[in-house]
Parts: C-alpha cells; sequence; structure tokens
C-alpha cells in the first residue's frame, strides 16, 4: 500500500514509561478479528510500518499501532501493534499509550474516576481499567491473556559463553535471563552486549518446541529476551531491559514481558496470587504487577503503568525524496 504524494498520515505520539508508541488510523483493514488483520498488516501494510518507524521520521527502538475495530460489539477497540522489524502479537506499554489516547480524544466516554475498556490485541482480549483524577488520565491497568511457563534452563550457547534461559508467555514468548550472578548489568553501557546476547538467543531457540503456541502458530517463536536483575525482596522488585524485534531496546519494563516474568515466578515460588510486584525498565519507569488468578490455561496478571502523549504529527512524503520509506542506523 504506497504512500501517494497527496497523502497524509496522522499520528499521535505517547510514551509509556519512556517507551514510544505512535498511534495511527490507517483505514480499513481486511479480516473479522484482530489476529486475521495483523496477519493482512503483514502482507500489506509493510511499506506503511517502516514509513512510520524509520529514519528521519522515527528510529530503530520506534513502536506504534494501526486503530482496527474490535473483534466483535463486546470489544472497545482494536489494535495492530508494529516495530523496528515488523509486526507483533502483544505489547503492554503499547496498550497503556492506546487506552489514555482513547481516553484523552474521547474516543471511549469516561464513566467517572475509574473507566472500564475492552481493547482486543492479537494476542486476546484485555479487560483494561483507565484511572482519572479530574478528568485527567493517570493510570492505566489491564488483565493481560493466560500467561505460562514452557521451559527452564535452557542452555544456550552466545556470545558470552552458555547462559541458562528460561522461557515464557505472556502475549508473546520471551526468554529470561538472570543477571544477577553474570558480569554484566542492565546498564546502557552494556547495551551492546545484551543486543549480542539477545540475537544469539533468538537464532539458537529457532523453531524450538518450547516456543510453539499451543494454538496458534502466528504467536509462535522467542519474540524477545529479558534481562533481569534484583533490586529487593519484599515486595519483590526487579529490573529489566527487554531485548526484542531486530535488537530493538525497550525502555519501559514491557508489560507482555512482566507477565511472562510473572509466570516463572510463580512456578518458582517467589511470589503468591495478589503480591505486588516491582518491575523497574532501564529508562527508570516502573510497571505495578501482580498475579490476580490461577487457571487451566496458565495465570492472569494484572499491569499497571501511566503514558503521556507528546506529539501529534501529520506526516508527508515528497515523491522527490530520494530516502521515500527511510533507513534505520544504529
Amino acid at each position: 500500500m504506497p504512500i501517494g504524494p497527496k497523502e497524509t498520515i496522522l499520528s499521535h505520539d505517547y510514551h509509556t514509561a519512556g517507551e514510544p508508541f505512535r498511534i495511527v488510523d490507517i483505514g480499513p483493514m481486511q479480516g473479522e478479528t484482530v489476529l486475521e488483520r495483523h496477519s493482512w498488516a503483514i502482507e500489506n501494510l509493510d511499506d506503511i510500518r517502516q514509513f512510520l518507524v524509520n529514519e528521519p521520521r522515527g528510529h530503530a527502538d520506534m513502536y506504534g499501532g494501526f486503530i482496527v475495530p474490535p473483534d466483535n460489539e463486546k470489544g472497545d477497540i482494536g489494535v495492530v501493534f508494529f516495530h523496528n522489524h515488523g509486526f507483533s502479537t502483544a505489547c503492554g506499554h503499547g496498550t497503556i499509550a492506546l487506552a489514555t489516547w482513547a481516553v484523552d480524544t474521547g474516543k471511549v466516554p469516561t464513566t467517572g474516576t475509574n473507566t472500564p475498556l475492552t481493547i482486543d490485541v492479537p494476542s486476546g482480549r484485555l479487560k483494561t481499567e483507565v484511572k482519572l483524577v479530574k478528568n485527567k488520565v493517570v493510570s492505566v491497568n489491564f488483565l493481560n491473556v493466560p500467561s505460562y511457563v514452557t521451559a527452564t534452563q535452557v542452555v544456550v550457547k552466545t556470545s558470552m559463553g552458555e547462559i541458562s534461559i528460561d522461557v515464557s508467555f505472556g502475549g508473546a514468548f520471551y526468554a529470561s535471563v538472570d543477571l544477577d550472578n553474570l558480569a554484566i548489568s542492565i546498564s546502557p553501557g552494556h547495551l551492546e552486549k545484551l543486543r549480542l546476547i539477545a540475537k544469539d538467543i533468538k537464532i539458537a531457540t529457532a523453531g524450538a518446541d518450547f516456543a510453539k503456541h499451543r494454538d496458534d502458530v502466528r504467536m509462535s517463536g522467542i519474540y524477545g529476551t529479558i534481562f533481569h536483575e534484583m533490586v529487593n525482596g519484599n515486595p519483590l522488585h526487579q529490573r529489566n531491559v527487554t531485548i526484542f524485534a531486530d535488537g530493538q531496546v525497550d525502555r519501559s519494563p514491557c508489560g507482555s514481558g512482566t507477565s511472562a516474568r510473572l509466570a516463572l515466578l510463580h512456578e518458582k515460588q517467589l511470589i503468591k496470587i495478589n503480591e505486588k510486584f516491582i518491575h523497574d525498565g532501564i529508562a527508570g519507569g516502573r510497571f505495578l504487577a501482580s498475579i490476580k488468578t490461577e487457571t487451566s490455561d496458565g495465570i492472569i496478571t494484572s499491569i499497571e503503568g501511566s503514558a503521556h502523549r507528546y506529539a501529534t504529527t501529520t506526516f508527508h512524503l515528497d515523491p522527490k525524496d530520494p530516502f521515500h520509506l527511510g533507513f534505520l542506523l544504529r
């Protein structure tokens, strides 16, 4: 779907705990469900994704979502997520930003200090609550799809030698790496090493059974690697950085990744139902999370964070622009 010389694209840009989220209504997509539209977007909207993500309009760590209808009348809004390398099935920070935008713009009317909102994402339906003070959004909480563990203590070869990973699903599959006993930490100075390790893990786990979704192959594969370290133990408080897609760094604590972490922490008996989990991102942002219940499909997690609008932009494409859809430098 090429961009015409007289066409414009309107973007509402938010960040959640420092992680950007570019919100765009690109128009109708084929498909009856958000997951079907997600598949259609992969085949038909990749040039639009590149246009919105790439420099000079974006950067290698840009994230965003296309607004789509919900799966049915019980939903309020749907979204197809995109990033520097394609499209994703889950995005917690994007869900928080989208809910904030929906209330900010009046797309969803408020109902007092706690406004319920149902958002359909490719991985499933998310029950969301928007909290307001003096008619301004202060935070968003959502209940994620069931999260569960598929493998623990899997040894993979990386540029830093053999590393043990745990694998869990929180809307997408994540490999978790404990940094407490490694000679590396979550800091900007170590990001390049962490990117290399994440790339090694993604290559080493390609096609692995523990990253195959039990119901839908479209959600299979390791989406990202979560590097985590302990901050405090009571309440449980950890810091993390998630490297996903093509070496993209999540500035936020990663919403779907937080759910995946909680599945592992629960299985290892490090956290109980309804206990608070404080999760910090590399940029200093914070999510508050907990396990609400345990089902036969996995645990149901609650993730809370805040998003803030920072730009509303109208994009144009000059037909004489030699960079056209843009480029990425790192």
